[in-house]
């Protein structure tokens, strides 16, 4: 994922994810999660834009281990985001914030396998 600010990203997604920096440089930071899972945030400066509705990641979206991982992914997104909603139904609580770079990250309870998916979330649509 490319961000503006490595330092502020690397912080912000440890926080919501609870993953770890594996590796890092001046322009790169490897984040590793308990299951293997492995975000890369590369630093591309400040003059770099992510225009809504253009190619690239559009949306982040994770699943929180519980209601109570849930609850605190929420309070992690509003320290860095005055917009945060929380969202239920199709049998799932979808909590919605911006990162660090203003891109959309959605975290989702309980995850497909415990709820499976019956509809396309309606926010995927939206840009």
């Amino acid at each position: 994922m490319f961000v503006t600010d490595l330092a502020r990203s690397v912080d912000f997604y440890e926080r919501l994810l609870g993953w770890q920096v594996s590796l890092m440089d001046d322009t790169v930071a490897l984040l590793v999660g308990a299951e293997g899972f492995e975000l890369y945030l590369r630093a591309m400066g400040s003059r770099v834009q992510h225009p809504s509705g253009s190619l690239g990641i559009q949306y982040l979206m994770w699943t929180a281990d519980d209601d109570d991982d849930l609850t605190r992914c929420e309070g992690v997104l509003r320290s860095e985001s005055a917009h945060v909603t929380r969202t239920s139904g199709d049998g799932i609580t979808v909590v919605e914030g911006r990162g660090p770079d203003n891109v959309p990250v959605l975290v989702t309870y309980p995850g497909p396998a415990l709820a499976p998916r019956t509809e396309i979330l309606r926010r995927i649509y939206e840009w």
